[in-house]
């Protein structure tokens, strides 16, 4: 999912930045951006994203303006970003036709993650996904963990730490930003509690989860899933 190529664009460079480091502290590792209506239809025409994030009010060209010349001839899936009336919003986007979200500004960065998430399952429907583990089979579709010749079934912030840790293997994900998966921005004081998470998944996807062969502690700073195993 995060391989996706996403475009944000938004006149103000504050919120551009702002916008590129959720995504970016999320997973998220193809990113354009753009500043401008006229440079976000280029940017558009010459990358093909997967996924638009489009303010609505900018001075050179509205993001009504450049949905509309989008539209033309494109239906990448588009996210307006808003801080004029919900309603008036709404309606002019129906005259354009076929937006697919909006968030009104100010935003909660768990909820436009969310939102961007849900878009990009819908537009890019993902088959079927199953990770092979030595003992273990976790079929990442259905939250579930194949061991033993028994199923069990993953919670949803044990799926929410093993696709972090997953999506990044090789490299260390921080002990913050494990927090913040699970939890959201408010994550302070939460450490002892994902330690109980991540011996959880332990306990479901390590043949012995005292010796963990895939979960692996990098003291001081986080957890890496090692994807290749050498015995």
């Amino acid at each position: 999912m995060t391989n996706h190529k996403i475009l944000l664009v938004d006149d103000d460079q504050n919120l551009l930045e702002m916008l590129f480091s959720i995504f970016k502290r999320a997973g998220y590792t193809n990113l354009l951006t753009a500043a401008s209506g006229a440079q976000a239809l280029r940017v558009w025409r010459d990358e093909q994203p997967n996924l638009i994030v489009l303010d609505v009010m900018m001075p050179d060209m509205d993001g009504f303006a450049v949905l509309k010349e989008i539209r033309r001839t494109s239906r990448v899936p588009v996210l307006m970003l808003t801080a004029r009336g919900e309603a008036e919003d709404r309606i002019e986007g129906l005259e354009i036709g076929h937006i697919h979200d909006y968030l009104a500004k100010p935003f909660l960065p768990k909820e436009l993650l969310l939102r961007v998430g849900a878009i990009l399952s819908r537009a890019y429907p993902e088959q079927n996904k199953t990770v092979e583990l030595a003992g273990a089979t976790v079929d990442m579709t259905n939250a579930e963990v194949w061991k033993h010749g028994e199923k069990q079934t993953l919670t949803a912030k044990e799926m929410q730490l093993f696709e972090k840790l997953y999506q990044n293997a090789g490299r260390i994900v921080t002990t913050g930003i494990l927090c913040e998966t699970i939890c959201g921005e408010f994550w302070q004081g939460y450490e002892s509690t994902l330690s109980t998470h991540i011996r959880h998944l332990r306990e479901k996807i390590e043949i012995n989860p005292a010796d963990p062969r895939y979960v692996k502690v990098v003291w001081g700073q986080g957890y890496k899933f090692e994807r290749e195993v050498h015995s």
